[in-house]
Order: structure tokens, then C-alpha cells, then sequence
């Protein structure tokens, strides 16, 4: 199941492994690991996805080698069998890049908090401000049981890369959809990261993630809604789809509503805007 309710994590919250994968644009100027170690879900573990993505890479938010995963979801205890609920208490509903590397790397049982911290603490359910700084070190896995040891299974063609969106552009292979907001997809206001060009991938199709959002409870829609969405755009989900956005954030909200409508599994250009926009 890609999504959980708050009443189903607070009944297995003992059955399941917790990720807050919080993460802010620099703009807002709000820290997300300040704010976990102040407040966090009952035995919450908190993922960077600065400090976890491929530092190699000029581009934010690049995905990680297949290597490091292993080590990294090793240290932090996971195994494969484990049920992964990921939640984030974020207006970018950062939660659904890590379901989607998971995913990505093989992991089976991982979903999200459908509405997130907002929503368990507007329903005010426990937290705690209990902090395990062992988990998560690399240094540690010497330590750690080798029968243990996290294994993963690549899916490399989920993510696509520069030149095959730039050949899509005239073979249209598949459908590009992003996510930004309309005024950035049009190019009437400037990329919040320096350097970039305004505007799109051409022959791109724009739905803002936030159209998949509710207001009110920070939930995703429903289905029938999320369709009528898609289709309202003319996006034809019986057709293959490649998501994209500004750092291969708010891309995976919308594949996660894809995901919600086809039972598909989803694809991202990885670069996004801040590699196809780079002045």
C-alpha cells in the first residue's frame, strides 16, 4: 500500500520502521532536523536527503549509488522484510522522494503518511523527542550482524537523464510531466536556485503537485479526483510518463498520484530544472 492513514500507523507504530524525510527549501529558512529532534513520530528516524544523495554530483538531490544505499539503510538497522512508513513535516511533501528511492532500490513493503506530521499532530497523537545518534553512522557497520546486511535490487530504468529527455523531445517516447508551479513552468518567474533559465522542457505538460493535495488535511485526493486531474491535462496514463520538477522533489508527489491511479510503479528525470535549465 503507497499510502497509510494516521489511524493505521498509530495502531502497527510498533510493526513498522519510521523514516521523517523532512526537507526544506532553503527559503524558508526551518531546519528539519532541528525540528525532528525537537518533535518526531514514536521511534522516528530521521533521513537527510542532502546528506544521502550523490555528493559527486553538481545537481541536488542526485540519486545515491546502489553501494551506499545498502551501507546506509544497513545502518540505520533496516532489512528487507521491514514495512517502512515514511512521513515529513514539509510543504514540498518530501516524504514521497524516499518512498520513491526506496522503491527504486528494490525495497517492497514501503509507504507513505497519507498527510503527514501536519495531520498526526492536528489529530494530536504521541511524539517524542528521543534521538538514536548510533543509527545511521557508517562507522558502525563493522559492528552489525554481516546475516543482516541490506540488499539491493536497482530498477535503473526508472530514472532517466538529460540526454534521453532531450532525444524524447522530437521521438516522444514517453510523456515528460512537471510539477512545478504554473508560473515557473511558464517561465514568468525565476527558478528559485540561481543560475537557471526560466521556463520548461518543451513538449512538457504541467500539473503543480499541489493540485493533488488537499488543503484542509494535507492528504493526497482520492482517485477519481486525482484522474480527473490528469486528464484534465491531458496526461494519458496508459501511456509511459516521466516526471520531473526543480531538484527531483515534488516529482515523486506527482508519482505518487500516478502511482495512486495506475498501480504503476514511476519514473523521474533525476536532474530536473536545475540540470535541463542550467544557464
Amino acid at each position: 500500500m503507497n499510502l497509510v492513514t494516521t489511524e493505521w500507523l498509530n495502531s502497527n507504530i510498533d510493526k513498522v520502521k519510521i523514516f521523517d524525510a523532512s526537507w526544506h527549501m532553503p527559503s524558508s529558512k526551518r531546519s528539519a532536523k532541528r525540528e525532528f529532534e525537537k518533535k518526531h513520530i514514536k521511534g522516528a528516524i530521521f533521513w537527510d536527503v542532502d546528506e544521502h544523495s550523490d555528493k559527486d554530483s553538481p545537481y541536488p538531490h542526485m540519486m545515491s549509488n546502489s553501494d551506499y544505499w545498502a551501507k546506509m539503510l544497513w545502518s540505520f538497522g533496516i532489512q528487507n522484510n521491514d514495512h517502512i512508513v515514511v512521513y515529513d513535516f514539509s510543504d514540498t511533501y518530501s516524504s514521497c522522494r524516499l518512498w520513491f528511492a526506496l522503491k527504486y532500490f528494490g525495497h517492497k513493503k514501503v509507504s507513505v503518511l497519507d498527510g503527514g506530521m501536519k495531520k498526526w499532530l492536528s489529530e494530536d497523537r504521541p511524539t517524542e523527542n528521543k534521538v538514536n545518534h548510533d543509527l545511521g553512522k557508517f562507522s558502525n557497520i563493522d559492528k552489525l550482524n554481516p546475516n543482516t546486511k541490506y540488499i539491493v535490487k536497482e530498477n535503473t530504468k526508472w530514472i532517466k537523464n538529460k540526454k534521453e529527455i532531450e532525444e524524447n523531445i522530437t521521438n516522444l517516447s514517453f510523456q515528460t510531466v512537471d510539477a512545478r508551479s504554473k508560473e515557473r513552468f511558464e517561465g514568468k518567474v525565476d527558478e528559485p536556485r540561481p543560475g537557471l533559465k526560466r521556463g520548461c522542457i518543451p513538449n512538457s505538460i504541467n500539473i503543480p503537485y499541489k493540485d493533488c493535495i488537499n488543503v484542509e488535511t494535507n492528504t493526497f485526493k482520492k482517485k477519481h479526483d486525482l484522474n480527473k486531474i490528469f486528464n484534465k491535462n491531458k496526461v494519458d496514463i496508459s501511456k509511459p510518463i516521466v516526471f520531473t520538477c526543480g531538484s527531483g522533489m515534488t516529482a515523486c508527489v506527482l508519482g505518487m498520484a500516478y502511482s495512486i491511479i495506475s498501480g504503476k510503479n514511476i519514473m523521474i528525470y533525476d536532474g530536473s530544472a536545475c540540470e535541463y535549465l542550467k544557464k
